[in-house]
């Protein structure tokens, strides 16, 4: 009997373990991205940031992408370079933009001539102010200012990191368990959002002094790794190439023609705004998540020298978060009934464990750090759904109501527990967790449609075009969340006293605009048969 050739991808163990690169390396550009966002109050009383200072060098991680269009030449460069040099371009300026950031929030800036000439330059730049789209203004700190210009050339990275990362999982998972990949890919990435939250504010408050330039270090030391991870992936990569004979991806040239088939599908700018709506809701909250519940629930400060106040409990409540995700995403792939219960039972209660750490810690980013963990259990599920039975569409509308129903629950119920110790962190916890259950519907179901609604040629930069739109989201909403803060809060120099109900009820509003979207896509796709509703792997097709 002949037998038939197999290369690496046929292999789900070497398959698996590509994905596993991709994903850990997006782990650790997850968790830089919002480095700075649960110590907030620390970057108002130790730099002078207000809301709007910190909205707007938020804000910038995405303005080189949307104003300069440099998403879609990255996705040109995708499709032009192939995979794995985009992947290894893209951990290599995720990193020089990191380390310029770490410069500008680092002790030896303060005082620098580089301080004095940005507190004097970049107050006005013509056209950009005339259009109100600046990513300076005058007033703006210097210390922010270096640090937008740091965090636009990380964008410019993460970006297209993320572009290069789904035609990867596409390359390696195409007919195969794309969406499961897919969701699995962003379940563990997305604990990067839970580990930031977890030791930014341990490393600003290392030894008793507080210093916000070591959590921006130990950012800067993951995205390294980060690095390593691509060019680990890239020899694996090449060795794929070279048993299956392509060209990676060169064969067939990009033209700017093949933008029009992007351009013209109804489809496609359904999904894109979506896309934009549904993580403009997500992303920018999670910036301001921590601020938020430290202005909504009422926390003591543990006794100085107890174990909850200690460095000790931030690696135990780690590791119990590993315990989480770990027995909470193995249950997905357990054949054994009594096995896979058993690994519920233990996540659940691992789960109810981490929270009581939580809640005992009195710390706001100790309870948010919950926000991803639930998102880890059924976000494989969900892609393996999609894989085998479809309605991706539907997924998305479920996804809309969820979103709406937390962001209002956040705007108007957990204000009426302010003072209630107990009741307003149990209201946090459940409302945090729906949520990030909502933002696992994204992946497992959105971004796998993609390939049903282009040529595989240029599914990198139907991707771009899809990352450039809802990087306009990713850089307005940060800045408008900003400003609606300091015009609803007049007055207010506490950090911790603002109110956050109209910025809360502006993102309920994306929510419903996303839902109208889903509904308008859904009648699409039964009109004009794209498939979205219709599974990704065929029920006769079977794996090798």
């Amino acid at each position: 009997m002949a037998e038939t050739m197999k290369t690496l991808r046929d292999s789900a163990a070497i398959r698996w373990a590509a994905l596993l690169l991709l994903a850990l390396a997006m782990f650790c550009s997850y968790i830089f991205m919002d480095i700075l966002s649960p110590i907030k109050d620390l970057m108002q009383s130790t730099r002078g940031w207000d809301s709007t200072a910190f909205g707007t060098m938020q804000g910038s991680e995405t303005f080189l992408n949307v104003f300069i269009f440099f998403l879609i030449f990255a996705g040109i460069i995708l499709d032009k370079m192939g995979v794995r040099f985009t992947a290894v371009l893209s951990g290599a300026v995720m990193l020089v933009g990191a380390v310029i950031k770490w410069y500008a929030v680092s002790e030896s800036f303060i005082g620098s001539g580089l301080e004095k000439w940005f507190t004097e330059n970049l107050n006005y730049i013509p056209l950009f102010d005339e259009l109100g789209v600046s990513p300076f203004y005058e007033g703006m700190p210097a210390s922010a200012k270096v640090a937008a210009v740091g965090f636009m050339i990380f964008g410019c990275g993460v970006e297209m990191a993320g572009i290069t990362v789904s035609r990867g999982i596409v390359k390696w998972f195409k007919g195969r368990e794309m969406a499961l990949a897919m969701g699995s890919e962003m379940a563990l990435a997305r604990l990067g959002v839970a580990t930031c939250m977890i030791f930014s504010p341990m490393f600003a408050h290392l030894g008793g002094k507080v210093d916000v330039s070591r959590s921006v270090a130990f950012g800067v030391v993951l995205l390294l790794i980060a690095l390593i991870m691509f060019i680990v992936y890239f020899f694996m990569d090449k060795k794929l190439d070279a048993q299956t004979g392509e060209a990676e991806e060169k064969d067939d040239e990009f033209q700017l023609k093949d933008l029009g088939q992007i351009l013209t599908s109804s489809g496609f700018w359904l999904v894109a705004l979506l896309c934009v709506l549904y993580y403009s809701a997500i992303f920018p909250f999670q910036k301001y998540a921590v601020n938020m519940l430290q202005c909504n629930l009422t926390f003591v400060k543990p006794e100085e020298g107890s174990f909850w106040a200690g460095n000790t409990v931030t690696i135990v409540q780690y590791l119990i978060m590993l315990v989480v995700a770990a027995t909470a995403f193995m249950s997905n792939f357990s054949k054994d009934k009594t096995k896979k219960y058993a690994l519920l039972v233990c996540s659940v209660v691992s789960l109810v464990v981490f929270c009581y750490m939580g809640y005992m810690r009195q710390s706001a980013e100790t309870v948010f750090a919950v926000f991803p963990l639930l998102a880890v259990g059924i976000t494989p599920i969900l892609g393996s759904y999609v894989d085998h039975k479809g309605k991706a569409a539907s997924m998305l509308l479920f996804g809309s109501l969820l979103l709406i129903v937390c962001h209002l629950t956040f705007a108007f119920v957990l204000p009426m527990f302010k003072g209630n110790a107990v009741g307003g962190v149990i209201i946090a916890y459940l409302t945090i967790l729906v949520l990030g259950a909502s933002f696992s519907l994204v992946p497992a179901s959105l971004w796998p449609s993609v390939p049903k609604l282009v040529d595989a040629k240029i599914i990198g930069s139907a991707y771009a075009v899809i990352f450039w739109i809802q990087n306009i989201g990713l850089w307005l909403f940060p800045l408008l969340i900003g400003k609606v803060l300091d015009g609803t809060n007049p007055g207010v120099t506490d950090p911790t006293q603002l109110d956050y109900t109209w910025a809360l009820v502006m993102l309920a509003c994306l929510g419903v605009a996303a839902l109208v979207i889903g509904l308008i896509l859904k009648v699409v796709d039964k009109k004009k048969g794209i498939g979205l509703e219709l599974p990704n792997i065929k029920p006769a097709e079977t794996e090798e």
